[in-house]
């Protein structure tokens, strides 16, 4: 069954064409919210994960590639920096699931930096340090895409 009346070519009943006045109009304030939430908590995994690979680089584990050729120094120092950005992540973490305000951007740049890392970490361990950029790139896009707060 149509909705068109055949005889006059039209939508039938009183439909309203056009848009919906801005006096009608709702801001959920809580919109894109979810994506904060989780990047704070991929931020949170990822500083797990950090900590466990820089801990498993700086005590000589047999966990990583043998043999591997870095592009800046060896694997203990790329040990270290995992450690420290770790720290930096799980503070950055916390605060942005505390919602504080304008901590996202320091998200955002600590993300960006262990996107580099990571991909400076490839020759260690290749696939894992691509599963991570790719999970700091989604905590950059929750932060920046959906990160706003609403004004009022």
């Amino acid at each position: 069954m149509s909705t068109t009346d055949p005889a006059q070519g039209r939508p039938a009943g009183g439909q309203y064409q056009g848009d919906i006045p801005d006096a009608y109009r709702y801001e959920d304030p809580s919109a894109g919210y979810g994506w904060v939430l989780f990047a704070g908590s991929m931020l949170l995994m990822l500083a797990t994960l950090n900590a466990i690979d820089g801990i498993a680089a700086v005590s000589n584990s047999k966990f990583f590639t043998q043999n591997a050729t870095f592009v800046v120094s060896n694997l203990k120092t790329y040990g270290w920096v995992l450690i420290v950005t770790a720290i930096i992540q799980a503070i950055v973490g916390i605060a942005i699931m505390g919602q504080v305000k304008g901590v996202r951007w320091v998200g955002v740049a600590i993300a960006g930096i262990n996107g580099v890392i990571q991909l400076l970490f490839i020759p260690a361990y290749p696939f894992w340090s691509l599963s991570l950029f790719a999970l700091d790139v989604l905590v950059i896009y929750g932060l920046v895409a959906h990160g706003h707060r609403t004004r009022r």
